[in-house]
C-alpha cells in the first residue's frame, strides 16, 4: 500500500511517516500544504490519502475541500481525514454521497498504532472509518421524524459500530453477541431505513450515511 501524508504540524507528519513505514506501509510522499495533493495524487500515485483537516493558509478547512475535491476528480479514492477536534459538520460534508472509502479520526487515535493502521487499511479497501467521538456527538442530534428513531437501542448501537467501518464478525465480538442476532439487526435497520434488497447502492453505505447524515 502507498500512502500520501498531508499534515502541516512536522513533528506529526514525520510520526505519521515512522509509524506507517514501521508497519510495513510505504509512504510516498508527506507535504503540508493541500493544494499540493492533485499534483502529488497524480505524480506519486498513492493508494491512500491521509490529510488533516486544517492546513495552511487559512487553518481552517483546506484539508476537508482538498479530499472532497480529489474524490470529486477520482469518484471512491480512499482518503483518511484527521482532526485535532470533533467537527461533525466536517464529517458529514466529507460523506457526501458515498461513504466508501472515507474515513474520519481524531488525531488522538494516532497514538494507538494498531487501530490507526487498522483504520488507513480498512479505508483502501473501501471500507468507512468513523470515530467513535463523532458518532457519539452525531447521535446526539436530533430532527422531527428521523428514520433513526425507529431504531432500538440495540439497533443503534450495531448501526454505530457500522458507521465505524466494523465487519458483521467484529460487531459480533464487541457486543458479545451471536452471528445470526448482528444479522437480523442490521436486517431490521436496513428495513425501518427503507432500504429494499432491490435498491440502488449498497445497502450497509446507505445506511451509515443514514445514520451520518442527521
Amino acid at each position: 500500500m502507498r500512502v500520501l501524508i498531508v499534515e502541516d504540524d512536522a513533528l506529526l507528519r514525520a510520526g505519521l511517516e515512522l509509524l506507517l513505514a514501521t508497519e510495513g506501509i510505504t509512504v510516498v510522499g508527506a507535504v503540508d500544504r493541500a493544494d499540493r495533493v492533485p499534483e502529488l495524487v497524480r505524480s506519486l500515485t498513492p493508494d491512500v490519502v491521509v490529510m488533516d483537516v486544517r492546513l495552511p493558509p487559512t487553518y481552517r478547512d483546506e484539508g476537508l475541500r482538498a479530499a472532497a475535491g480529489l474524490r470529486r476528480e477520482r469518484p471512491g479514492f480512499p482518503v483518511l481525514v484527521l482532526s485535532a477536534h470533533v467537527e461533525d459538520d466536517y464529517a458529514t460534508e466529507l460523506l457526501g454521497d458515498d461513504a466508501s472509502g472515507i474515513g474520519y479520526l481524531l488525531k488522538d487515535r494516532v497514538g494507538d498504532v494498531a487501530e490507526f493502521t487498522a483504520a488507513v487499511r480498512r479505508v483502501h479497501s473501501g471500507g468507512t472509518v468513523m470515530d467513535p467521538e463523532v458518532i457519539s456527538q452525531l447521535l446526539g442530534r436530533r430532527r422531527s421524524q428521523d428514520p433513526i428513531d425507529q431504531l432500538t437501542p440495540r439497533e443503534r448501537e450495531v448501526l454505530g459500530l457500522m458507521a465505524e467501518g466494523h465487519d458483521n464478525g467484529r460487531i459480533c465480538e464487541l457486543l458479545n453477541l451471536s452471528v445470526p442476532a448482528v444479522s437480523k439487526h442490521i436486517k431490521n435497520i436496513f428495513t425501518k431505513l427503507g432500504l429494499p434488497p432491490s435498491g440502488s447502492g449498497h445497502r450497509r453505505v446507505l445506511a451509515v450515511l443514514a445514520f451520518l447524515n442527521r
